[in-house]
């Protein structure tokens, strides 16, 4: 018998098995670390999702800022003939490059501040997060263009006068009810709205003789004061009682700092509480300050001026002042669509971020037209938005006029 010898080679063997030990611990390392990254993505995302009080990572503010027209272009691209306007195309060649350039060099074309918005101090390029679109034909988002000391220490120097007279709209009655004890208010006789403004002075270029410049459109003696007013006086004619406070800032305030305005009117907002324990909605009325394309609007051939809603995302509660918000931006696009360019949210690095909205939920910003509107096409507006106001308090108040409590034999 032929014996055959055979040899093992445990070293070899020991390699091999090393080897494979060391690719195995790595696809291990790989496969757990895969996981664990996944699993703290995961985490993550929750606890951003109950913890976040922010309306800029909002989802909702996303989806809010995708315009209508951006899903009909998409629609467009399959559908023959759906799409006829190549020049507001929204994936037409320009608006791709556009973006494209934007996303790259996080500067945009059409806003030359943007190129050097993030070297100089104080100058921000971020715009506002848009939480409810507007149906407006001229989308746009607010504009703040804070004045300089030299422009506010020009109207310091003069004594405010009282706000001008205002002259009731064409479709009100010229004359007041011969008999008020028949039209009692609404709500019972109660103050519950608060009208004021922290940047009293904030005036408009067609009413301040020989200023053309919109950096200097302040004024002690015109200004949104006359707005507020206006809105006070439709609300009271609806049957809301209302309280208007037309305090110049600049004028009455020792060493007067432009930045610390809201803390100036939070002051005012709390003397108002104060004296007026029934207050439960309070409107801070402001022009924005953009160009007239962007404030501007025409109903019926007629001019008027377009309004924002300013929310602050500073505020923990923003949600519930958001909800106030789009209530009023509903009532008034109903009737007069394309006045709201929608409410916008904006957080401290693009504003005061918070504008006291953290004293109610029912503390709204109001940006009423531009430098270059007149008061009269802001007064238009202002009846509009009163009447969305008046509707929405009085369905929240569910109060019509005091019924007969005489008991009956």
């Amino acid at each position: 018998m032929k014996w055959t010898t055979a040899t093992l080679n445990f070293s070899h063997v020991r390699k091999t098995f090393q080897s494979a030990s060391s690719v195995g611990k790595t696809l291990f390392i790989l496969s757990t670390s895969t996981l664990a990254l996944f699993v703290f993505i995961g985490i993550g995302g929750f606890l951003q999702t109950r913890l976040t009080t922010s309306p800029v990572s909002s989802m909702k503010g996303l989806a809010a800022s995708v315009t209508n027209q951006f899903f009909i272009d998409m629609l467009g691209m399959e559908v023959p003939h759906l799409n006829k306007d190549q020049k507001k195309f929204t994936f037409s060649q320009h608006n791709i490059f556009h973006f494209a350039f934007q996303m790259v060099t996080d500067v945009n074309p059409n806003d030359p501040k943007s190129l050097v918005a993030s070297e100089v101090p104080g100058m921000d390029a971020k715009a506002s997060t848009v939480l409810v679109q507007g149906s407006a034909t001229n989308p746009s988002s607010p504009y703040d263009l804070n004045p300089t000391t030299t422009d506010l220490q020009a109207e310091v120097k003069q004594p405010p006068t009282p706000t001008p007279t205002i002259q009731p709209s064409p479709s009100s009655s010229a004359a007041p009810s011969a008999n008020p004890a028949a039209q009692p208010p609404k709500t019972a006789g109660n103050n519950i709205a608060f009208i004021y403004q922290t940047h009293s002075n904030e005036s408009f270029l067609p009413e301040l003789k020989g200023v053309t410049d919109p950096d200097k459109a302040y004024s002690d003696k015109v200004n949104v004061i006359s707005v507020g007013e206006r809105l006070a006086q439709n609300l009271e004619k609806d049957g809301i009682g209302a309280v208007h406070d037309n305090t110049v800032y600049p004028s009455t305030v020792k060493n007067f700092e432009y930045p610390f305005s809201y803390k100036y009117s939070l002051k005012t907002l709390q003397e108002a509480m104060a004296a007026h324990k029934d207050l439960q909605y309070f409107f801070d009325i402001h022009r924005d300050s953009a160009a007239r394309s962007k404030t501007t609007a025409t109903v019926d051939g007629l001019d008027v001026a377009q309004v924002y809603f300013i929310i602050g995302g500073k505020n923990p509660s923003w949600k519930k002042n958001e909800e106030f918000a789009n209530q009023i931006h509903q009532a008034l696009e109903a009737k007069h669509p394309g006045v709201s360019k929608g409410i916008h949210a904006k957080e401290a690095s693009e504003g005061n971020g918070l504008y006291n909205q953290n004293v109610s939920p029912n503390a709204i910003l109001i940006e009423v037209g531009g430098p270059y509107n007149t008061l009269e096409e802001c007064y238009r507006t202002t009846d509009w938005l009163a009447e969305a106001i008046s509707e929405v308090i009085l369905n929240a108040k569910k109060v019509d006029s005091p019924k007969d409590t005489t008991n009956k034999s």
